[in-house]
């Protein structure tokens, strides 16, 4: 089946650095689902994979973690889904990724897909999703009841930082429906339009010194705080603004030490966010992945949440692939990069049918 991989670690600019491959079509045990792949999303996870390491590969390593489909086989355990079914996903950081015409991916990390958008607003979702929904309900610690989004307003404040990627959008979007006031930073005119369009309530520039600008806005400390950037450039900052007893969670990690004991007169939390954890060591409530995607894909098509999908390139393949790598390399992506479409498959509408 077609594929797109690399085998050694070059520029982006480089033809060789994702190159089309054929690899073995592969056939569902256990909990795997196969699925014939629509469209699929790139992440900064793809790039800093790719550029990561010097040695030569004797085998094409295939990247993608944001993924639409149809499932079109099953292992024998499989009872969330059948063929036929339309589902979306991140999958796991430690199997062969979705860039693939049809990939594995174990049922308890996909839900299904919503019903009223299309491949490519699909496949901009799973993976920032599940970020934004661990880092607030579950790492941050953030009460909210899906069933009843925007049910009671209240008196607490979340800051997030880099409010303009994909996570980000996210993350504003479902804190607003949990009804937190939401301080989103971003640092150009479209990016600062772009947080606003996806509910925050009030935006500070991560440029500047975010304390004197949270405390230009009348606030003087926050009760959340969630890092999507530079944790290093930004931790004394989080220290100073969190309120005592307040929670910080990040998903960038720290290239020098941080002092953890300033949050230590406070009382503060801090808390790691990596969507990737639950599959990597295969967690017991791994399928509540399953479970917050079904949740996402609801909102969704109540129209409670808005796909970040902001560019689409087609067909899948290398060379497209290439141009959507250098989009989130040039660090200035606002949204999700979205590829849809294969040459050689048959078109898949936003409906869950077979055109």
């Amino acid at each position: 089946m077609h594929a797109i991989g690399f085998t050694d670690h070059l520029p982006i600019e480089n033809p060789a650095s994702l190159q089309d491959v054929t690899i073995t079509k592969p056939t569902p045990h256990g909990h795997d689902i196969l699925v014939q792949i629509q469209a699929v999303a790139v992440n900064p996870v793809d790039v800093g994979v790719r550029k990561a390491g010097h040695e030569h590969l004797t085998r094409p390593k295939i990247l993608g973690w944001d993924a639409t489909g149809i499932v079109t086989a099953v292992g024998k355990a499989v009872t969330l889904f059948q063929p036929g079914d339309w589902v979306f996903y991140a999958g796991s950081f430690n199997r062969p990724g979705c860039d693939s015409a049809y990939h594995l991916v174990d049922e308890r990390l996909v839900g299904h897909a919503p019903k009223t958008l299309t491949p490519a607003a699909c496949a901009a979702m799973p993976l920032t999703s599940l970020t934004a929904y661990e880092a607030l309900f579950e790492q941050l610690h953030i009460s909210f009841d899906p069933a009843k989004p925007n049910f009671q307003k209240r008196n607490q404040t979340v800051l997030i930082i880099n409010g303009t990627g994909g996570v980000g959008s996210i993350a504003t979007q479902l804190a607003k429906l949990a009804g937190l006031t939401v301080i989103s930073s971003a640092s150009r005119p479209e990016s600062i339009t772009w947080t606003q369009q996806h509910g925050a309530d009030l935006v500070v520039n991560h440029r500047h010194d975010l304390v004197r600008e949270v405390h230009a806005l009348g606030i003087k400390d926050v009760d959340y705080i969630l890092g999507l950037s530079d944790l290093d450039s930004h931790w004394d900052e989080m220290c100073a603004l969190i309120k005592p007893g307040g929670h910080i969670a990040s998903i960038t990690e720290n290239r020098r030490p941080i002092d953890l004991k300033k949050l230590t007169k406070k009382r503060g939390t801090f808390a790691w966010e990596w969507m990737y954890s639950k599959s990597y060591y295969h967690t017991a409530d791994m399928i509540s992945q399953h479970y917050i995607l079904d949740t996402i894909a609801n909102l969704l098509d109540h129209d409670l949440l808005k796909s970040t999908l902001s560019q689409t390139l087609q067909p899948i393949n290398a060379l497209n692939l290439r141009q959507a790598h250098q989009l989130i390399e040039q660090r200035h992506m606002i949204g999700k990069v979205v590829i849809e479409g294969w040459n050689d498959l048959t078109p898949y509408c936003g409906s869950g049918n077979l055109l």
